[in-house]
């Protein structure tokens, strides 16, 4: 029987499981963590979480299609979204798949064409051979800390580590970077430290929560724009609405809106306003608990936070596999090696609004791949001769985003979901019966996913 396993219990991982249930096709999910949920779960030991982490986009764009949230509130907190994944896995018997507290350690070829799995379980080693194996265990848990001059002799943490805002209470703190968590524990710190600077090293724009009263992300819901219009309309609102960022002492941006992810956060600004924080620039070096700055100027501090963001880590497999170039993977529609040797990746994807629908027709994209491979070969042949063939698709939707590590997976949301759409059309249609009798997203009118 052909059998497939799922690595990862988290949004994408779900994603990837629902998909294969409703294709008929079998698979086991494995893990490392008590339950599902991924991240979302604070008491996940792996789980970057904060007390006050809340959803940046808003409920209605982020939330399953099949599967709405119970909340009421437009950015539900993290308590809200874990209980609504474990709701999620329960209403659709997802659960039972998987294997909780289970470690995937390697992956490697099988002699027979396939993938052996090895993992840690509470009753000892696991060994198992799959046909396929995805990979679901997220983008956001190895922290990227960067190296400086000198060393700090203070409390040096990422992120990563950060759970409460009681964790500063009295301190002088300094926060390098500026990303959403960042700002989100800068908001938070301002109540308990004794200072909070902030060192970042370009500018940055803000997108409030709300705009004309509604969640910014459900404006202009239907009516997609070019880039450049939607820049240069998007930028005068903002402006209108936040003003410039550069009186609060943030860098004038070198890029364009849109060009990196923006900030969601409009409460720094006010804090900054307040005098109840400083920017501060770029770190030239560390001596003790002094931090010297690009400019010449320098500070004490007793603790110093890496808003450093995260890198792609999937530690089980043999990069190669992947066919890394350079700081990720290269892969068909950010899906598929283009070997097709068996590895499927899911949530290698950050777009600003793409939420968790526009994940689950990733997995839906593999899910029929997968089918097609089973019952209808020649058409899993033609996908691929098609990506070995033509040009990949452009996922940029005309925006020339930056050349960063954490911009290296990053893709425009509507292009992406037309190139994913279009590729499980070609893959699905009256590919196979479905046990619940619904057709797949792709041959639906959807009203999703369109540019906000």
């Amino acid at each position: 029987m052909t059998r497939y396993a799922v690595i990862g219990a988290g949004p994408s991982g779900l994603s990837a499981a629902r998909a294969l249930q409703r294709a008929g096709l079998e698979f086991d999910g494995y893990e490392a963590s008590r339950g599902v949920g991924g991240l979302w779960d604070i008491e996940n030991p792996r789980s970057t979480m904060y007390e006050s982490a809340h959803l940046i986009s808003s409920r209605t764009t982020t939330e399953f299609a099949e599967f709405p949230m119970a909340s009421t509130a437009d950015y539900p907190s993290h308590r809200e979204l874990i209980r609504y994944f474990r709701d999620f896995a329960d209403r659709f018997a997802l659960t039972e798949h998987f294997r909780f507290k289970t470690k995937v350690t390697s992956l490697h070829p099988a002699d027979d064409g396939g993938w052996m799995l090895h993992a840690d379980a509470p009753d000892g080693p696991v060994a198992e051979r799959y046909d396929g194996v995805i990979l679901a265990n997220g983008t956001l848990a190895e922290p990227n800390v960067p190296s400086f001059r000198g060393d700090f002799t203070g409390e040096l943490l990422h992120t990563s580590a950060y759970k409460s805002a009681s964790q500063l209470a009295g301190k002088r703190v300094l926060i390098i970077g500026a990303g959403n968590s960042g700002c989100d524990i800068a908001v938070d710190a301002v109540h308990h430290a004794e200072s909070v600077d902030m060192s970042v090293r370009r500018g940055y724009y803000f997108v409030p929560r709300y705009l004309f009263g509604k969640p910014s992300d459900t404006l202009n819901q239907g009516r997609p724009l070019p880039a450049r219009l939607k820049q240069a309309v998007d930028s005068r609102v903002l402006k209108a609405f936040t003003g410039d960022p550069v009186r609060f002492g943030f860098p004038k941006p070198d890029y364009k809106i849109y060009e990196s992810h923006p900030i969601v956060n409009t409460l720094i600004l006010n804090h900054l306003g307040q005098g109840d924080l400083r920017i501060m620039p770029d770190i030239d070096r560390f001596d003790g608990r002094t931090v010297h700055f690009r400019d010449g100027s320098a500070a004490e501090y007793d603790t110093v936070l890496l808003a450093t963001g995260y890198r792609l880590d999937y530690p089980f497999v043999d990069r190669a596999a992947l066919g890394w170039h350079g700081f990720s993977p290269k892969l068909f529609l950010n899906v598929f090696p283009p070997s097709f040797n068996g590895l499927y990746v899911m949530g290698m994807i950050e777009a600003s609004g793409i939420g968790w629908q526009g994940r689950y027709e990733q997995a839906e994209l593999i899910a029929a791949y997968l089918a097609a491979g089973e019952r209808h070969p020649e058409r899993a042949a033609a996908f691929r001769a098609r990506v070995a063939g033509e040009p990949w698709p452009d996922l940029t939707g005309g925006y020339n985003y930056l050349g960063l590590e954490r911009m290296s997976y990053y893709v425009n949301k509507d292009a992406y979901r037309r190139a994913v759409r279009a590729g499980t059309q070609q893959l699905a249609t009256d590919a196979a019966p479905r046990r619940d009798g619904i057709r797949p997203a792709s041959a639906r009118r959807s009203t999703k996913g369109r540019r906000a």
